[in-house]
């Protein structure tokens, strides 16, 4: 009986947590076997909802205590409907100075929500693909880092800019 009202406690207060995340439009993460490949494309298929109001995007990542560098670089390629391709090279902050990793999470895992556009109208109609690649390089290093450890989730998010 304990553990049934246990349960349910537990299922109720996550219906109340998510049901109170009102700017989320769209929110999906996919894993990342042991590392991650810098030929590993992590891709999104996204149907907007609408096609005259602005939203958010965020590039979400889960790391571990594994991963061992300050900051991160992704390509980030946004694929329309139509064909059009916008590619960005983006670079974020994983740790503070003194090496402490960032991100929300109480464990060993951090939660990492970064910024990847403002205000975006999705004008075209159809089905728009996000694909996001690692592309970290060590210092004096030519070739890039081929199997990045310590990332174990990528996540793409879409938010309503002002809660409704």
């Amino acid at each position: 009986m304990m553990r049934n009202s246990v349960l349910l406690f537990v299922l109720a207060f996550s219906f109340i947590v998510v049901s109170c995340d009102s700017k989320r439009v769209y929110d999906q993460y996919k894993s990342v076997p042991d590392e991650w490949n810098k030929d590993s494309i992590i891709s999104f298929k996204i149907n907007p909802p609408d096609s005259t109001k602005a939203y958010n995007l965020f590039v979400n990542l889960r790391n571990t205590n594994n991963y061992k560098y300050s900051n991160i670089f992704l390509i980030v390629e946004m694929v329309f409907p139509h064909g059009k391709t916008i590619k960005d090279t983006l670079e974020y902050r994983m740790a503070d100075p003194s090496g402490k990793l960032l991100g929300t999470g109480l464990m060993d895992i951090k939660e990492n929500k970064l910024w990847y556009k403002e205000e975006v109208v999705f004008k075209e109609a159809g089905e728009y693909k996000v694909n996001i690649q690692q592309a970290m390089r060590e210092n004096g290093k030519v070739n890039g880092v081929v199997s990045l450890e310590g990332i174990t989730d990528i996540g793409f998010r879409i938010e309503n800019p002002t809660s409704n």
